[in-house]
């Protein structure tokens, strides 16, 4: 059983005057933040505002890079390239970084968001050109992965530091991926439902597919997203339920 968990949010989504999500409310609660670098949401601004907040609370600054799709909120599947992927991703680390550093604080960690993770979780050769750039960037970070997926497999192979991350509000399939988000059921709205959901699969060291079938996974961190209106009571509810339950959240 996971005696030690981080808690993760994908955040600094918003858009100039256009916000999304209550960050400053779920920076009290989880332990690390994958901030948006600007292609599929986020600004200049946007990511300094953020990050500043993480750093001022102690939670981890995380990139979270994905295509460059505004419109489409990075959830569209575009078709690029491994140099255009690349050069996608390293892109927006380093802007992470150099934003990072300017409010005093350093990116420990990155995640790929939307179609360009679920897509990596998929296709282990799109994964290891993602991951590649990464570890071009920064050897040392930590890279949250799909745990039991192609991109946990992409980087064992690339030998670099990964964290296996679950989501405690999204419904998985029998290959360990996320069921898409246009199907009924997929995206898990009721903390008292998801909460012990996710509390069973850190017991049993398994991610819970929607048909039941137990993925054996070694998990990390455990994703929350932001942009739900139930996403700071599921926070609260699921801190309450594994600190009752004698697990401790700790940043990555």
């Amino acid at each position: 059983m996971v005696t030690t968990v981080d808690l993760n949010s994908d955040m600094g989504e918003g858009f100039g005057p256009w916000t999304m999500g209550d960050d400053a409310a779920l920076l009290d609660v989880i332990t690390s933040a994958n901030i948006a670098c600007g292609f599929h949401a986020g600004d200049p601004d946007v990511m300094a505002r953020t990050m500043r907040m993480a750093q001022s609370k102690g939670v981890g600054i995380g990139a979270h890079p994905g295509f460059d799709d505004l419109r489409g909120f990075g959830r569209r599947r575009l078709p690029r390239t491994h140099e255009e992927l690349t050069n996608l991703v390293a892109y927006q680390l380093g802007a992470a970084q150099a934003m990072a550093r300017a409010v005093g604080g350093r990116v420990r960690h990155l995640k790929l968001h939307g179609a360009l993770a679920n897509m990596c979780s998929e296709d282990l050769n799109m994964a290891k050109a993602c991951y590649g750039a990464v570890l071009a960037v920064d050897p040392d970070i930590v890279v949250m992965v799909l745990a039991a997926t192609a991109q946990q497999q992409a980087m064992e192979e690339l030998g670099g530091t990964w964290a296996g991350e679950i989501f405690a509000d999204r419904a998985y399939n029998d290959d360990a991926t996320l069921v898409d988000r246009s199907l009924p059921g997929a995206v898990l709205h009721d903390a008292e439902t998801a909460a012990p959901r996710i509390l069973n699969m850190l017991r049993e060291d398994a991610i819970i597919a929607e048909s039941g079938k137990r993925i054996p996974a070694k998990i990390d961190t455990i994703c929350l997203h932001s942009d739900t209106p139930e996403a700071v009571k599921m926070a609260r509810e699921l801190r309450r339920l594994l600190t009752e339950a004698g697990i401790t959240l700790q940043k990555l």
